[in-house]
């Protein structure tokens, strides 16, 4: 066993001597437990960033400590490509042609000094197959591609389901969960909500809170029904229909609905939950490195799903003991523009939160980034260790200098401006700057040999070829739960005036949407009490009536009334109405509902049943 395999100690590198321009035989171990207080790398491009953080995540999993990668640029799937026997065959399908080309190889020639190329590597920094080996024995590495099947899928249908119970509990955290949740779904939309000022977000933030104080779970299709008919009477002091009249709120459930029908939205559909605990360990609790991959989303979804998964992280830190060990490594490989200096993305909060809290609960966060003038340097003074590489201008050397005195003053240690400054302008690729506030100064090294082949971005066809198994359609697990037998009975109920009861089979309903149609105003809308039973609720439109017929006969002195209910299907076509086709439901008036049933679906409303003077 090699001196720097010490559990809990990670093999970085080695000390680098600026003067002779040479690195010593001392090792430059890092400890575990100084990741709770979190750590950010900044470096150019050819700086030797990528390789150092592949490094540390390396040394983590090689310890058992499972992460989760945000990988907006594509490198950090390079992680999967540990080739433990080193053959040149293992490197064939990664190497690049046109270097092949370059330097005058064959593809199999090129594999083949890549694979001798890596093996000495290792050997310089006292490496070798078997510590690969190792690494790949203890975690189980996986890519996961929310919005695409070329890695596993990640679906998102339970966004908006019930927090974990400690945050239920905690009344400003359930408040900022809610507020960021919202947030992360206009940005979807391309909405950029105040959250003080938008009606859009204020509305959906109060019908969160509703819901999820009442203990009610919602999904997508669900929270459109809920801003057609929020559970609430008024927001602040106003009305709900002054605040946010019905026909506006229409419009705003046809955008979700058109985004949740859109086919380009069906691969965020698919796959397993969002589930942070299942991104950190296996069905059989093997420790999981889970990196996932956004390179091929655009802006609005990168920032939808980075917000929505920091706020499960937040969630799921807050459900966890509290410890003074490193239990988990949240890893972000970029994070210029969701962390700026003046502004307010959705995914600022979240993070923020982590920053403060995450230590108590054995949570590191390691965030990098080539941008470092674009940072909010406030935010990052309860970071405890900075990684500084080569850095491309003077600029970004006093904005990095600043954020190091600011994290300096925050853990009250002393800070040398002018030396750092001047160790900053010597570095070169792979040597970096330590400052660790749990060490007594800054320490310069050279980055160790990473075990996992550096190729560069991988293409979603790459990472399809890197898990050929992922490719496989991967059934949705909200799906599977409420999967029914093909002549399960299915609730009707009305969207017209009243609601038709009537038992049907799935396979006999007529197109049904997540949407309650938008009917007139000033005409009555009811539901039908559904069958608690049935696996699958489909509201259909029905016309309902109750007829008092009076009978008053003064020479005989005979006076009655006849009560009936008439309860038709509203059909497409010209004679929309056939009072004779009544069904055998007749509900008598107190037994209807105001509200439909949360998850419901609804049948589609003829042209005529959309028009108020068709009603008189």
């Amino acid at each position: 066993m090699q001196a720097f395999e010490k559990l809990g100690s990670f093999y970085l590198g080695k000390v680098f001597d600026l003067e002779s321009q040479r690195r010593s035989d001392q090792y430059l171990l890092y400890d575990s437990k100084d990741l709770t207080t979190h750590a950010v790398c900044v470096g150019m491009t050819g700086s030797g960033k990528t390789g150092l953080c592949i490094g540390l995540l390396e040394e983590a999993a090689l310890d058992g400590v499972p992460a989760l990668i945000i990988d907006p640029k594509g490198d950090m799937s390079n992680l999967l490509l540990s080739f433990p026997e080193l053959r040149a065959e293992d490197f064939l399908p990664w190497v690049q042609a046109s270097e092949a080309e370059r330097k005058g190889q064959t593809l199999e020639e090129f594999a083949a000094s890549t694979a001798q190329k890596w093996s000495d590597g290792l050997a310089e920094w006292e490496q070798d197959g078997n510590r690969i080996a190792a690494m790949r024995d203890k975690v189980e590495f996986t890519v996961y591609t929310p919005g695409s099947s070329a890695g596993r899928p990640l679906s998102i249908l339970r966004l908006v389901d019930l927090p974990s119970r400690a945050v239920l509990e905690d009344p400003e955290a359930l408040n900022d969960y809610a507020g960021s949740t919202v947030s992360s779904l206009l940005a979807l939309l391309g909405i950029q909500a105040d959250p003080m000022n938008s009606r859009d977000h204020i509305l959906l933030a109060n019908i969160l809170l509703d819901a999820w104080q009442n203990g009610r779970a919602l999904d997508l299709a669900a929270l459109i029904q809920a801003i057609q008919q929020p559970n609430i009477a008024q927001v602040g002091v106003l009305p709900l229909d002054i605040f946010y009249p019905a026909n506006d709120r229409f419009q705003l459930a046809m955008r979700f609905n058109n985004l949740l029908a859109s086919p380009q939205f069906a691969a965020w559909m698919q796959g397993e939950p969002l589930d942070v605990s299942r991104l950190l360990y296996t069905p059989t609790g093997k420790p999981r490195v889970s990196i996932l991959s956004i390179n091929h989303l655009n802006d609005s979804e990168r920032m939808f799903f980075v917000s929505t998964f920091l706020n499960q992280v937040v969630s799921w830190m807050r459900s966890q003991s509290g410890t003074g060990s490193l239990r988990a490594i949240l890893y972000m490989d970029e994070i210029f523009g969701f962390f700026p200096p003046v502004a307010n993305p959705p995914s600022k909060k979240p993070l923020l939160t982590l920053l403060k809290q995450a230590r108590a609960f054995g949570l590191g966060v390691v965030l990098t980034t080539q941008n470092p003038v674009d940072l909010d340097y406030k935010g990052l003074a309860n970071i405890g260790t900075w990684f500084v590489g080569r850095l491309q201008t003077e600029q970004d050397k006093a904005r990095l200098l600043d954020g190091l005195q600011g994290a300096s003053t925050a853990a009250a240690q002393q800070f040398d401006r002018r030396e750092l400054d001047e160790l900053l302008s010597k570095l070169q690729s792979r040597i970096f700057l330590v400052n660790n506030v749990h060490e007594d100064r800054p320490e310069l090294f050279e980055t160790r040999w990473a075990m996992s082949y550096l190729a560069g971005p991988l293409t979603r066809n790459q990472i399809a070829k890197l898990q050929p198994e992922a490719s496989v359609a991967v059934p949705d697990p909200v799906a599977e739960a409420v999967a029914e037998p093909a002549a399960a009975p299915v609730a009707a109920a009305a969207t017209a005036a009243a609601p038709a009861a009537a038992a049907a089979t799935a396979a006999a309903v007529p197109q049904s949407m997540n949407m309650l149609p938008q009917i007139p105003q000033d005409i009555a809308q009811y539901f039908l009490a559904p069958d608690r039973r049935a696996n699958r609720l489909v509201y259909m439109p029905s016309l309902y009536a109750y007829v008092d017929t009076a009978f008053n006969d003064t020479k005989k002195h005979i006076s009655t009334v006849e009560s009936s209910i008439w309860n038709t299907p509203v059909k497409q076509g010209v004679l929309t109405v056939q009072w004779e086709e009544t069904t055998g439901a007749k509900p008598e008036p107190d037994s209807l509902e105001t509200k439909a049933t949360p998850g419901a679906s609804f049948g589609e409303l003829s042209d005529a049943a959309l028009k108020k003077t068709n009603y008189t």
